[in-house]
């Protein structure tokens, strides 16, 4: 072994400072790549800990992979690329400085041509055509040699395998943001012990739970701005260091004062980012931050391209921006999504205003969506309905951007209402009922201000009476006051006749049959669907008729003539497998639960239920999705704890939607004696349990629970599941044959079929391990249940 190299030696960098927070995962997997690769490339980001992931896995790495030494050569100060081997071979002889050589990559390449050996290049990117040529030739001379890069771009060579580093998970933010919550999450571990730091003592407490939370999720788990906010814990609350988040690059300074400049504060870490862009790069990165919550390649061309970016640069560039780690790209639904962090995108929103050509950027940014919500509604009744719907939630954010832009900008209101009409039911399908109706009413309410008093016929009255139909029937889901429903609906009818509207007074006449559905007057509302629905059909509105059509099936089949709603529902599967449509279809598939459950078939109006959901369910259309989950809750009373955690299930259904909703209202009555029935049939306690059970789910969970064929505890059928219910709250074999409504002959033969099946030789044995199943303390066994005794042996 010659001079200077020390069996597992660790020479560049002395020992870690701070701990490494929630990275175990990503160095596991970094020294499983390094095991079976010679170049791994650790790519991301500025800031987002690679080369504190590199030091990590290079340290583990010296004490048992690297018998002749690990070498850390830090690049980030070398400007010269003539210098790079020169540096890297000085690295290599620090205990020999003054040792002479021949040409530093020959030397190199002699140095380590024996060893067993790993380099660590840390920061490549600003000499990246330097750093692949050296560690192309060191690889192709050393076979014994692994080396371990960080840049925010791959070197580019064969055999390279990249590994992005991905900033620290970040609380959901639909996620509870209490301090047990939080536990656990690792930017919010990291947040603490920088805070705790610099102000000894500091921990999360609930009163400042949630700040963190939106704080690390605002800085997007980015460590190195994680940190600098952490710092200002000394002189702010975290409350206050969230409110000063607006001009995060002034806030956000104050780095360690050994560090380089680059990394003393978040503007200079990204300068560093955007001074190795090519000029053409950066244009691109300043017009992409026009884009909120991502972008496709379509709308990035139409947006962003003209003649200082032409169409035909635009490809290459994006490109170079994404080895750069400026912009992420991931495949979301089948297609390809460019993103960029938070930080990334406002720097370059910064450089966009400082050119002077933000106006334009945002005008040509909200006519595309105006152009791509105007297609998806003519395309909306078709086999593409999904897609465009998927589409749409992807590119919500932007639609809030260019909404944004209609209400700020003067004359732009009108323009704003048309893109918040198309498609017609986005907001409902979405689950947007109150966003929808606070864009609509801001936009009227500009509009009104710049109303030039035009024509009541002309195409700008059109637009501006659809939005007021659109913003009343949104009113209407809510359940706004049926006064003040009907007055807007006045409004709106006085609005269509004098301009001769002849569509829009159509939805008038259905508005108002959703009104005589709820109040279940079926007679009415059969009447004024079928008369709107011979208007569409004189429009050549096939969709909105169709939609007439279901709806007047549903309120048949709820409480009117059943051979109508039959007939109706069939009218409209047809068409709609005609069309390849799905929304429609799910509304008629929820018309036949109806019927079903009418007929006292609980088992079909389940399944039918069922199948509704798995239409409805891809447009998020909680609305319709929370009636066919009532209609399975009202078909599984024979299973009252399974009814109860249905009845949560629908609580968080009608309160995501943020209406003054708890059911439907013409299934209101239904509703309540429902879960009055339920009630009665369960101690208070185990009601309550398993109805905040399904009120605290997530919407995943409630689905696969709606969902479960199954429902019933492991190894029995679901009827022997409700049987070990009865059991476990002191039921006795002909407590529950009446209960079931089941002969008490069949009911003690289940409770010996579910017996022998468990292993069990008693009751009580049953019970307690029904309580198990529950998740019940060990102290809460053998209880009376409604009968007032406990299990009987």
């Amino acid at each position: 072994m010659e001079t200077g190299a020390v069996p597992g030696a660790f020479v560049g960098l002395g020992g870690e400072l701070t701990p490494l927070i929630g990275r175990r995962a990503e160095t596991a997997r970094i020294a499983r790549l390094l095991s079976g690769a010679r170049l791994v490339t650790l790519s991301g980001v500025g800031g987002v800990g690679k080369t504190r992931l590199a030091l990590r896995v290079a340290a583990d790495a010296a004490r048992s992979a690297f018998p002749d030494g690990v070498y850390v050569a830090e690049l980030a100060d070398l400007r010269d690329p003539e210098l790079l081997a020169p540096s890297v071979l000085g690295t290599l002889d620090m205990a020999n400085p003054g040792r002479a050589g021949a040409p530093a990559t020959a030397a190199l390449a002699a140095r380590l041509r024996e060893r067993r050996t790993l380099l660590v290049l840390d920061n490549c990117e600003h000499l990246i055509d330097a750093c692949a040529r050296l560690a192309d030739a060191l690889l192709r001379a050393a076979p014994g040699l692994r080396i371990l890069a960080t840049s925010r771009q791959p070197l580019g060579i064969a055999g390279e395998q990249v590994f992005s580093v991905e900033p620290l998970p970040v609380p959901a933010a639909d996620a509870g943001h209490g301090v047990r919550a939080l536990s656990g999450n690792p930017a919010v571990a990291l947040f603490t012990d920088r805070a705790a730091a610099v102000l000894p003592g500091f921990a999360v407490t609930d009163s400042d739970a949630a700040a963190v939370a939106e704080l690390v999720r605002r800085l997007d788990g980015l460590p190195f701005a994680i940190e600098l906010a952490a710092a200002r814990i000394r002189s702010l609350t975290p409350q206050e260091i969230l409110a000063r988040l607006t001009d995060r690059f002034a806030l956000l300074t104050g780095g360690s004062r050994v560090a380089a400049d680059r990394q003393r504060t978040l503007r200079a870490l990204i300068d560093w980012s955007h001074d190795l862009c090519t000029e053409r790069e950066r244009l691109l990165w300043a017009r992409a931050s026009m884009f909120r919550g991502g972008f496709d390649l379509e709308s990035l061309e139409r947006v962003c391209t003209d003649a200082e970016l032409p169409p035909t640069a635009l490809l290459d560039t994006l490109d170079a921006l994404v080895a750069r780690s400026i912009v992420n790209h991931r495949q979301e639904h089948g297609r390809s999504r460019y993103h960029m962090l938070e930080t990334v995108r406002e720097y370059g929103h910064e450089r966009l205003a400082a050119s002077g050509s933000l106006d334009t950027l945002r005008g040509r940014h909200r006519d595309r969506y105006a152009e791509l919500t105007a297609r998806a509604g003519r395309e909306w009744f078709g086999p593409r309905q999904v897609d465009w719907f998927t589409r749409l939630r992807l590119d919500h954010p932007n639609l809030r951007t260019a909404l944004e832009f209609c209400l700020e900008r003067p004359g732009q209101a009108r323009a704003g209402l048309a893109l918040a009409v198309a498609p017609r039911h986005y907001w409902i399908t979405a689950g947007l009922l109150s966003e929808g109706r606070r864009w609509l009413a801001q936009l009227l309410a500009a509009d009104h201000a710049q109303d030039d008093g035009g024509e009541a016929a002309g195409p700008a009255a059109v637009v501006r009476l659809q939005a007021q139909v659109t913003d009343t029937y949104l009113s209407i889901l809510q359940g706004a006051p049926d006064a003040e429903v009907r007055r807007a609906l006045a409004t709106c009818e006085a609005a269509a006749r004098r301009g001769g509207h002849r569509r829009e007074s159509a939805w008038v006449w259905h508005h108002h049959g959703i009104l005589a559905v709820w109040r279940e007057d079926v007679a009415s509302a059969a009447e004024l669907f079928a008369r709107a629905r011979t208007e569409f059909h004189a429009q050549g509105c096939l969709d909105a008729a169709l939609e007439c059509r279901v709806k007047f099936a549903i309120a048949h089949a709820y409480g009117g003539d059943v051979t109508e709603a039959d007939e109706a529902c069939g009218e409209v599967e047809a068409a709609a497998q005609a069309h390849d449509e799905s929304w429609l279809h799910g509304m008629a598939l929820l018309a036949r639960a109806l019927l079903a459950r009418r007929a006292d078939a609980p088992a079909d109006a389940i399944t039918h239920a069922r199948a509704a959901i798995a239409r409805l369910r891809p447009f998020q259309d909680w609305w319709d999705v929370a009636m066919c989950v009532e209609v399975i809750a009202w078909s599984t009373q024979d299973a009252p704890r399974r009814a109860a955690r249905l009845l949560g299930v629908l609580h968080l259904l009608w309160e995501s939607l943020g209406g003054r909703l708890g059911s439907a209202p013409f299934m209101r009555a239904q509703h309540l004696r429902f879960e009055a029935e339920i009630r009665q049939a369960l101690p208070a306690a185990v009601f309550d349990r398993e109805f905040r059970r399904g009120a605290r789910a997530t919407a995943d969970e409630a689905m696969a629970y709606v969902l479960d064929d199954a429902a019933g505890a492991p190894g029995l059928t679901r009827r022997e599941s409700q049987v070990a219910e009865l059991v476990a709250e002191g039921l006795t074999n002909k407590d529950i044959a009446a209960r079931l409504t089941i002969a008490q002959r069949t009911a003690e033969n289940h409770v010996e079929r579910i017996l022998g099946k468990l292993g069990f030789t008693s009751r009580t044995q049953l019970a307690v391990w029904t309580y198990e199943q529950r998740g019940e303390p060990a102290g809460s066994r053998r209880r009376a249940g409604p009968t007032g005794r406990a299990p009987a042996d």
